[in-house]
């Protein structure tokens, strides 16, 4: 069961009072080839679990930061057997890292669930996140993915009370994505001494670690998240060093700024509770 590789690393950080350092990038972004060098990257930088995100035209959940990878992943022709393609490249050099797709609803149904499910699982996907898949119509999907043993990872937020909590949490693996800030990725900044108890709510209705995510662009913030989460989430950060580095033109090597941002950070994460002993 593929999702094994998501209990196997949260239980070897908490066996060494570590938080995961989670990196997020988009699927093609800036080109398939770049972004596969990026994803191989990763783990060596730091990154304990990766997120990779998958195209779509109207990302809702997203800031500009990632709206803007997203449309060059789409002007790159990027395609949904493309982010499969990836992921089954990646596991030919990696099978230990845990990988989650995230992105929306659209293209995964457009595929069928069936269908999806059984190509992730098989290309090596370890965890899904739908943003705008509510639990009340999740079923289905929960059904493809957990008879392949893909872990269906939900989101919740500031706005989650405990009436909206159960339905949240049910049928839940891996972890719980907790969105530290109301609204968009990459614009507001999360506050950790606001984000403790949320997270200690999550973990004792779900059982689960808690991942938080949104807001946290820097080293500092991620330490001081890490220090009250089970992983940190940082996506917009380093999706901003690929815009830099077009920005910057053809003397700027994309895959070296975004390692080097994503070292900065797993550094961080890894050593926040050491810091704080």
């Amino acid at each position: 069961m593929t999702a094994s590789r998501i209990e196997k690393r949260f239980a070897a950080l908490a066996a060494d009072d570590r938080a995961a350092f989670v990196a997020y990038i988009m699927a093609g972004d800036p080109g398939l080839e770049a972004s596969f060098e990026i994803l191989s990257g990763l783990p060596a930088a730091g990154a304990d679990i990766i997120e990779l995100g998958m195209p779509f035209s109207d990302p809702m959940a997203e800031g500009p930061t990632i709206q803007l990878a997203s449309q060059r992943s789409l002007a790159a022709g990027t395609k949904m057997a493309d982010v499969l393609g990836l992921v089954r490249r990646f596991r030919e050099a990696d099978d230990a890292t845990p990988i989650v797709l995230m992105g929306y609803l659209n293209p995964v149904l457009h595929r069928g669930f069936e269908r999806f499910a059984g190509e992730a699982a098989q290309a090596g996907v370890d965890g899904m996140i739908i943003v705008d898949c509510p639990p009340e119509e999740a079923d289905p999907l929960s059904d493809a993915l957990e008879g392949v043993g893909i872990s269906l990872i939900r989101l919740a937020a500031p706005t989650t009370d405990d009436a909206r909590l159960p339905a949240v949490v049910r049928r839940t693996s891996g972890f719980v994505y907790y969105v530290s800030v109301a609204g968009v990725t990459g614009v507001k900044e999360a506050d950790a001494s606001a984000v403790a108890g949320p997270v200690q709510r999550l973990r004792a209705a779900s059982g689960l670690p808690v991942a938080v995510g949104f807001g946290i662009r820097t080293p500092q913030r991620a330490a001081e998240v890490a220090r009250v989460a089970d992983a940190v989430v940082v996506g917009s950060a380093l999706v901003d060093e690929i815009a830099g580095a077009l920005a910057a033109g053809s003397n700027e090597n994309v895959t070296e700024r975004v390692l080097s941002m994503a070292a900065q950070l797993s550094k961080a994460v890894h050593l926040a509770r050491v810091r704080n002993a």
